[in-house]
Parts: structure tokens; sequence; C-alpha cells
């Protein structure tokens, strides 16, 4: 049974992955590049926690232990001992290809090495290590303690004995898991990329205003959000890489990423957490 897990990667989807963790009372080693990255991630987990306590639903007392749990370093050495690694850094195939080749030259040859893409290819992200076989996508929903879902994905070479390991890690972590094959986007960005794309493509040709669209996928599909909304929410950044990653993996001009999501990209208004998006914050 697993006890200790590696997380690379300590934003929103890391940190997520690091408290979701350590609250299921696994270890867990959380690397970020830099002191800073890992101050704001404990900063995220800790905010995240004592809402749970502010209402209740966890004593201080558990919220200590939980965070006890996490330990940070900006070393991937320190990874050495973990008996399985999510990677979690941003959605750039050449980033994550050379974490994982040191990763591969880091880890037990036995250890699963999991990647939290929402849209790279496993199997090419498989093939820059010695273990193809130990190699799977693990794709959880933001934000990482309130969503239960994880999209499991198998690689061309991902064996079964990783599969079921990965989705007993999962169920341990109170998910619950949906596999699926290596395709681009996998299911979830496949189906939800396009229609927030989509969403944008109506701002920009002037069907309707960003209020107006997003109140009729709320009012009339009875989404809780509405695409634009949750575009800014997961950031317009990541909804262009995942696009890309989309049309040049199907090569198909409906996954044409809008020119005014690039636009906004370029201004670097990427959402919420550049206060500017679709919406100003």
């Amino acid at each position: 049974m697993i006890s200790t897990i590696g997380i690379v990667g300590a934003g929103t989807m890391g940190s997520g992955i690091a408290q979701v963790g350590a609250r299921a009372g696994l270890r867990v080693v959380m690397r970020d590049v830099s002191d800073e990255f890992l101050k704001r991630g404990l900063a995220a987990i800790d905010k995240s926690l004592q809402r749970d306590v502010d209402k209740d639903r966890l004593t201080v007392e558990a919220k200590r232990e939980i965070v006890a749990r996490i330990r940070p370093t900006t070393s991937l050495d320190d990874l050495r001992d973990a008996e399985f690694v999510i990677e979690a850094v941003n959605e750039d195939l050449i980033v994550k290809s050379e974490i994982f080749r040191q990763l591969d030259g880091i880890t037990r040859p036995g250890v699963i090495l999991a990647s939290n893409t929402s849209s790279i290819s496993i199997t090419k992200l498989a093939a820059v290590t010695s273990r193809p076989d130990r190699f799977i996508g693990m794709h959880f929903m933001n934000p990482v303690p309130v969503m239960k879902l994880v999209e499991i994905v198998r690689g061309a070479a991902t064996s079964v004995a990783t599969y079921d390991a990965t989705q007993q890690l999962a169920g341990a972590m109170g998910k619950i898991s949906v596999e699926v094959n290596d395709s681009p986007g996998f299911v979830s960005n496949r189906v939800l990329m396009p229609m927030i794309n989509e969403a944008i493509f109506a701002v920009y040709e002037g069907v309707g205003t960003a209020g107006a669209i997003d109140e009729i996928m709320k009012l009339g599909m009875n989404h809780p959000m509405g695409p634009l909304e949750l575009a800014d929410f997961i950031g317009l950044d990541v909804c262009l890489a995942i696009m890309n990653v989309l049309y040049d993996g199907f090569d198909d001009s409906k996954y044409r990423p809008c020119p005014l999501l690039k636009k906004y990209v370029d201004a670097g208004w990427l959402g919420r957490k550049s206060g500017r998006g679709v919406y100003q914050y």
C-alpha cells in the first residue's frame, strides 16, 4: 500500500493534490523550483483547510496533522523515496518531459510516474522514461479538494498493474476515477474546451455579451458556472494551451483557437489570477 507520494509543482493543482493526499493520511513531498512558490502553495492549503475548520468539518488538531504530513522542498532528489509521483507543472511538453527524464533517474525503477496533464499525450511523455509501462495520466479537476473526478489516462504501454495501483490511490484519496485512453484532451477537455472556445467566438463575433452568454448557459443548460466565467477561473492561458494541443493533435479546423482568446493571452489578461480576463476582477 502506498504511504508516501511525491508532487512536482506547488501551484493550484499541485497544492490541491498535496492537500487531498495529506488529508487521506499519506505523507507528501511537494517540490517546486523556489521557496516562494512553495510558500504560496502551503498558504493555499492552509486557507482551504481553515475553511473546513470554520465550518466545523475539521478540527484544529486534524488540520495541524494534515499540514505536518506535507514536506516542501526545492530539490527533486527529495522525491527519491516516494512510492508514487504525480507531476503538476505548467501545460508544456518540453518542461514536463525534462522533469520526467530527471524523475526517471531519481526514483526507484518500480515507482509509478503520473502526470496531471490536462491534454498532453501520456504516450509521448512516457516515452522519455525507461518505464513507459509504469507511466500514467492522473488528471485531477480544479479545485482538487472539492471535485470528485480523476480522469485516469492509459498510455500505449501502461500496464494493468499500473492502472490498478493508480485507481486504488485515487480511491484512497477520496476520488472517483474514470478510465480513458490516450487522445488529445482526453475526454474532459476534448468536450469542455471547444465549448469554451465557441463561447469566446460568440463574444468575438458580437452574438452576445459575455454576461448574456454565461447567463444563457447557466439558466438554459443548468450549468453551475457559465463557460466564460469558467474560462477565467481555469486561466485563459491554460485554455489556449489545451486548444493548441487539440488543434495540433487532430489537425482539424474545428479546434482552431479563437483570435480573441489569443489576444487576451497576449495582453496578459489570463483571468482571475491576473485580475482580468473575459471579465475584470
